[in-house]
């Protein structure tokens, strides 16, 4: 009997921000850096941004991409995300927004 193929792909080395939502604990210990998901970089200016992020104050409205509520429990978040200082480890960056509509993925 010949085996399955598997229903999904995993492309290791890169990280689709498009797919990133819900509680999201950011993690800044270096040491820590395996543990998580991804390696993001906070952009000052929005012309060179891979995602916008609206911060949401509670999980059951981050339901979309760029929709993240922060959270303090990092064993509880769906995402854990280790903030970078340089921009060339990120595997993609983001910039914060105050309006909520304009959240979610950039057209590159």
């Amino acid at each position: 009997m010949p085996f399955a193929a598997p229903a999904r792909v995993v492309t290791l080395g890169s990280v689709d921000p498009c797919r990133i939502y819900g509680s999201i604990f950011l993690e800044t210990d270096p040491r820590r850096r395996n543990q998580c998901f991804a390696v993001v970089y906070v952009e000052q200016e929005t012309a060179f941004t891979n995602l916008m992020v609206y911060k949401e104050d509670n999980k059951l409205f981050a339901d979309q991409a760029g929709l993240w509520a922060f959270t303090d429990a990092r064993d509880f978040a769906d995402y854990r995300i280790f903030v970078t200082e340089n921009r060339n480890l990120a595997d993609f960056t983001i910039h914060y927004t105050d309006v909520r509509s304009y959240a979610g993925c950039r057209p590159q």
